[in-house]
């Protein structure tokens, strides 16, 4: 069954059994399952023969007392099988040699009591529906069959998260049961499933774009209706509101914890605080972005509270915006990131010195290792996005089509209590980079227009 759209609804759906027969079962829009059978291939694709690989739900994250929070799901688990309810655990054994045993979905099973206080939960029925796997047991058969096809198998794929900036000091679901696995298991082959997730996560399939292209536009919406609030007096928190208002008003949520920072504040660059009054002639940068269906978008704007950038203010925005389109223009297949960075930086080391920030003596002198644009520039240029705002990938290899990186060059002067940051997204492909992020306000009179309508 091959679906057309990227979301569909109750109306919509048919049960994925093989049957063709339609049924209702849920109703919320949810993510075209074609999105997670054709994941499911492209992993089944890379795995070694007569290998199986388990991917575990994030735990549940505690607070204080008996709190905790929303459960983040797992961004693994989720790109194959787009399930996000705590305690699920997905089997793949491509070979295995009943095929009911390729796919299998464990998940916890509905009790009435559950439902009362925690709110419906994935039936059989509507777990096919939505991921396009045929085989979904309750989460008590897991031991017994998962015991019989370690059997089988010869080769194991488990799971850990292996981004480069990651710091994990919480033991973690995946990691428990990494660890019992090769306790009780000690003489099969193990391999590392996140090495072959970030060599398929990176390239965005065409359903991925579209979801990516929706977060964007509520970024887009929100970001309009901030501009027609923003004002002299209003504070940082009440900004937020307003992002906040409109991306929960169309489905979304915020990508990331929003940085709002007006003045000085801005030249924090994980300024999270929000808690500041906006002042008359100050520049307010909005690192703030929508996710949809947990695909994120990421934007940055900087914008004058009064409506109207000073004519110092303009000249350090159209060098940052100039870098920009530069920059988006040299996302090519074949660049590496790092390449990528360095072009950018020298961009921007002309730039300042052309804002008197820097001079030719000071480049001239400059250690090669530590380049005198960094004072005023200190940053990557950009990253991967998608199910992770800094996305897995193997940055270290060529950018391919199919990449969507962000791209955010900056001029930090915490001297004169001024920053401008500004970031798209952006597709790389085969015939240019596409900027999802082209039909949002950027330009100077485009902004000073929409802030004094």
């Amino acid at each position: 069954m091959v679906l057309s759209r990227v979301t569909h609804s109750i109306q919509e759906i048919e049960n994925w059994d093989g049957s063709g027969h339609s049924r209702k079962v849920m109703q919320n829009e949810f993510i075209n399952p074609a999105l997670f059978v054709n994941n499911r291939q492209r992993l089944g694709s890379l795995m070694i023969p007569n290998s199986l690989a388990v991917v575990n739900s994030n735990d549940t994250p505690v607070t204080n007392a008996d709190g905790s929070l929303a459960l983040p799901p797992n961004s693994d688990l989720f790109y194959l099988s787009g399930v996000q309810q705590e305690q699920s655990i997905l089997l793949l054994y491509p070979d295995a040699m009943d095929e009911n045993h390729r796919e299998i979905l464990f998940l916890r099973e509905p009790t009435p009591l559950a439902e009362i206080w925690e709110g419906r939960k994935l039936t059989k029925e509507r777990a096919r529906a939505e991921t396009g796997i045929k085989t979904v047991e309750w989460l008590s058969t897991f031991p017994a069959l998962f015991h019989r096809l370690m059997c089988e198998s010869e080769h194991v794929y488990l799971n850990s998260n292996e981004h480069k900036r990651a710091t994990i000091e919480t033991e973690t679901r995946e990691a428990r049961f990494v660890r019992d696995t090769q306790t009780r298991y000690p003489l099969h082959h193990y391999e590392r499933l996140a090495r072959l997730l970030h060599q398929i996560r990176v390239v965005k399939s065409d359903l991925e774009i579209e979801l990516i292209r929706k977060a964007c536009q509520i970024t887009d919406d929100g970001f309009r209706r901030v501009l027609n609030f923003v004002k002299p007096g209003v504070n940082e928190r009440e900004i937020e509101a307003e992002f906040a208002h409109e991306f929960i008003r169309q489905g979304g949520r915020f990508a990331y914890l929003p940085i709002i920072g007006s003045g000085r504040n801005a030249c924090v660059l994980h300024y999270i605080e929000n808690s500041e009054r906006c002042a008359k002639g100050e520049l307010i940068l909005l690192d703030v972005a929508a996710s949809f269906r947990n695909y994120n978008s990421d934007l940055t704007r900087t914008i004058p509270v009064s409506g109207k950038f000073s004519r110092r203010q303009k000249a350090v925005y159209k060098a940052v915006l100039s870098v920009l389109r530069a920059s988006i223009a040299g996302l090519v297949p074949g660049k590496t990131v790092r390449t990528w960075q360095a072009e950018a930086e020298q961009l921007i080391e002309r730039e300042c010195v052309n804002l008197g920030l820097l001079t030719l003596r000071d480049i001239k002198r400059q250690n090669p290792d530590c380049r005198a644009v960094r004072k005023y520039f200190m940053h990557g240029l950009g990253h991967p996005i998608g199910l992770d705002v800094h996305d897995v990938g193997f940055t270290t290899q060529p950018m391919q089509a199919g990449w969507v990186m962000t791209v955010e060059p900056g001029i930090y002067i915490p001297e004169e209590k001024m920053a401008v940051r500004l970031e798209n997204d952006v597709l790389l492909t085969e015939n240019g980079p596409v900027d999802l992020m082209g039909q949002i306000p950027i330009e100077v009179d485009e902004i000073e227009a929409l802030m004094n309508r």
